[in-house]
């Protein structure tokens, strides 16, 4: 194990904590103070509401691109460099908490927000009839938000993990 090994390792644990610990803020603000902030709204303006804060998201605003997508590099490096570092065998934990976040907030987010997302971003507001407006919101609302808590809870565990192993350091 080189001197080199090890700064990258410690390089990728501290980008990674402080990545992931963003996209938990990010997930969490969601689950605390976004969703329960639109669901005091009609049907009508929850989805129209959802679909511009959505919107913003999808436009791939530059910050939020950069702190999501660089917690997925940089959790990706984190495992390479702990398998470098101190071998397959020794690397448990790491890779544990990585994959943990990989599959439970980027894996929810894959499968079941963006499909969730899309749907509610086809919606035409103005040209949908009342009902509909309330059957979608259930389905999406519901759903959307149960597995927000789950990647939320995976996250901020992950989060606290990945600044337990960094006092180790």
């Amino acid at each position: 194990m080189s001197g080199s090994d090890i700064i990258f390792f410690e390089v990728s644990l501290i980008i990674s904590t402080f990545l992931c610990t963003l996209v938990s803020g990010f997930i969490f603000t969601y689950a605390i103070v976004v969703m329960p902030g639109l669901s005091k709204l009609s049907d009508k303006d929850f989805i129209r509401a959802f679909q511009v804060t959505d919107g913003i998201i999808q436009n791939k605003q530059p910050l939020f691109m950069l702190t999501w997508l660089g917690s997925i590099i940089s959790i990706l490096c984190l495992i390479l460099s702990s398998i470098i570092s101190v071998g397959l065998h020794e690397s448990w934990l790491v890779l544990f908490i990585s994959v943990s976040y990989l599959l439970g907030v980027q894996g929810i987010t894959i499968f079941i927000h963006l499909p969730l997302n899309k749907n509610i971003q086809k919606l035409v507001v103005d040209e949908t009839k009342i009902q509909s407006f309330t059957e979608q919101r259930v389905y999406f609302e519901n759903r959307w938000v149960t597995f927000n808590f789950l990647r939320t809870f995976v996250a901020i565990c992950v989060s606290v993990s990945l600044l337990f192993i960094a006092t180790l350091q």
